[in-house]
């Protein structure tokens, strides 16, 4: 079990590109190589091994030397920091020995990203079967997510699934100007957020399909979800989901044709006719 919270600072060594795909949840990318320098030093390793390592070390003390520069310095040396790469090698042991030279406790995440990445995998297996679950149901524009807000404001236990998602889980709910994570980083910020979870305790969360947007939720958290959670509908007046949905979709107002090609992909579930009135409705507006 790791206890990321024990440190006061995560250092992930690893490139902008590996960063971007998944981390830690909190970590803070400092890489020992960048993109470009990765790539070289991994193409000459190739075809002289000597050489890259020296290419490779030569880089490493160039920007950790800046990194000292402008993150680390000025930060209380009594905190705990960990540091980690992609499988716990080199990379990391740069860094542990610059932090470690300068008077920092300073610890490495044994096997690295890779074995962080296992015990991700290992924990949504079996963790989202530790709670129980109440499971909001209903139509779009009833207010569910506004009433999880509500009750995660009052102190309940509450999985904003949408939330972690960056998307409002149907056929239009991308969020403008707000990509959704990778997998990978879904996955990590589900399991932390599950992490800080009460066994004891309810956990409220809406009802979902296998995937929001583009990330898929787990196999254990969906049967559990539909399986042993106690369902609970939640209604409103047509009146007042419009204005919900409203609120919610105003960017669709301003551009009517992007809402027509987000619906598009149901015309075969409704039928062409129905759809073409769809259309004549959106553009009306």
């Amino acid at each position: 079990m790791y206890r990321f919270e024990d440190y006061d600072l995560i250092i992930d060594a690893r490139s902008e590109r590996e960063y971007a795909v998944d981390h830690i949840p909190g970590a803070i990318n400092l890489p020992v190589v960048s993109n470009d320098e990765y790539a070289e030093v991994g193409t000459l390793h190739r075809t002289d091994i000597m050489r890259a390592y020296l290419i490779g070390v030569s880089y490493s003390l160039k920007n950790i030397s800046r990194h000292l520069d402008t993150v680390i310095a000025g930060r209380p040396r009594h905190g705990r920091v960990l540091v980690y790469c992609f499988r716990g090698g080199k990379r990391s042991r740069l860094w542990f020995d610059a932090l470690d030279t300068i008077g920092y406790k300073v610890d490495r995440l044994p096997g690295g990203w890779k074995g962080y990445r296992r015990w991700v995998n290992e924990q949504l297996t079996k963790l989202p079967r530790e709670f129980s679950y109440v499971v909001l149901s209903g139509s779009t524009g009833c207010g569910k997510t506004r009433l999880l807000d509500q009750l995660e404001a009052v102190g309940a236990q509450v999985l904003n699934l949408e939330a972690l998602a960056s998307h409002r889980g149907s056929v239009i709910g991308a969020i403008p100007g707000t990509p959704q994570p990778t997998q990978k980083y879904f996955d990590s910020l589900l399991q932390q957020k599950l992490s800080t979870f009460s066994p004891g305790r309810t956990v409220w969360v809406e009802a979902e399909s296998k995937k929001i947007g583009n990330v898929q939720l787990p196999q254990a958290l969906l049967e559990t979800m539909h399986t042993k959670g106690k369902p609970v509908c939640v209604n409103a007046p047509m009146v007042q989901r419009v204005i919900l949905w409203r609120e919610d979709y105003h960017h669709f107002e301003q551009d009517p044709d992007a809402f027509v090609s987000k619906l598009a992909s149901l015309r075969s579930l409704i039928g062409g006719k129905e759809f073409e009135v769809w259309q004549e409705m959106a553009e009306a507006v």
